[in-house]
């Protein structure tokens, strides 16, 4: 009983054959999977995809590499869709300091107005950092996102950001990466992360796990991240597989 919270089965990769993925992933043992609408393309998508598998759910947001593209009627549709049945989180949210396509400030002033839309509706947020620790940790903190918390995802942070996160009500999630022999931090991170708050995905089709790597990543393969969190942990696969499904389901609201 696996949960890849986060997905993108809509991405062009999957084009070709998306219903085979969702079957391998069945076939795996994945139960549920989030899937992340991210900007005014993928948002559409990630509804159908939820509207159409019962077992699909959906997170909708605006991601920081788009942050100059989100206009306030761009929020009000968010907010709007927060109200669907199958929208569990907004997200993906955050920084991205790799990729400069987005001024920081414009991404910074996106991040806080949505933090403050999940406070408006009580939703969870999902947050994507990549390069931006200590902006991150200052901006949750400066916005109360402790209200609402959320999920940490493809966490790449240190033991101390990963504290931080978890003071504010955050769950922290993990992917490939942990699977990397080299990957020394995320693992001990994931080592010291309380169960109750673990979680892990995919973030397919990107960061595939060894030993794919390299390759298109998807949701089937959650099943090699849980191997390995569970060996980090000194769990079997079905123990994690149960105790981060269970973790998922309430962090998420699903009954």
């Amino acid at each position: 009983m696996l949960f890849d919270t986060h997905t993108h089965l809509d991405a062009p990769e999957f084009h070709e054959d998306r219903e085979e993925v969702i079957n391998r992933a069945l076939e795996a043992g994945v139960t549920r999977m989030i899937n992340i609408g991210f900007n005014r393309e993928t948002i559409p998508s990630t509804m159908k995809l939820a509207e159409t598998y019962d077992f699909i759910y959906a997170a909708v947001g605006w991601h920081p590499v788009d942050a100059i593209t989100m206009k306030d009627g761009d929020l009000e549709w968010i907010a709007t869709l927060c109200s669907h049945e199958k929208v569990v989180a907004i997200g993906e949210i955050g920084l991205d300091y790799h990729w400069d396509t987005s001024p920081k400030e414009v991404q910074h002033e996106v991040l806080r107005r949505q933090i403050g839309l999940a406070r408006e509706l009580n939703m969870p947020i999902v947050i994507h950092n990549r390069d931006a620790h200590e902006d991150i940790v200052k901006i949750l903190k400066e916005e109360k996102a402790s209200e609402v918390g959320g999920v940490m995802h493809s966490f790449s942070g240190s033991w101390e950001t990963a504290k931080q996160c978890l003071n504010m009500g955050f769950h922290i999630s993990f992917g490939g990466p942990i699977t990397f022999k080299n990957a020394r931090q995320p693992k001990e991170v994931l080592a010291q992360v309380p169960m109750d708050r673990l979680l892990i995905e995919t973030d397919s089709p990107y960061l595939t796990p060894h030993p794919f790597r390299g390759k298109r990543n998807e949701s089937a393969h959650v099943k090699l991240v849980a191997e390995a969190a569970a060996e980090i942990r000194g769990l079997s696969l079905e123990e994690l597989g149960s105790i981060t499904t269970k973790n998922a389901l309430e962090r998420f609201g699903i009954k």
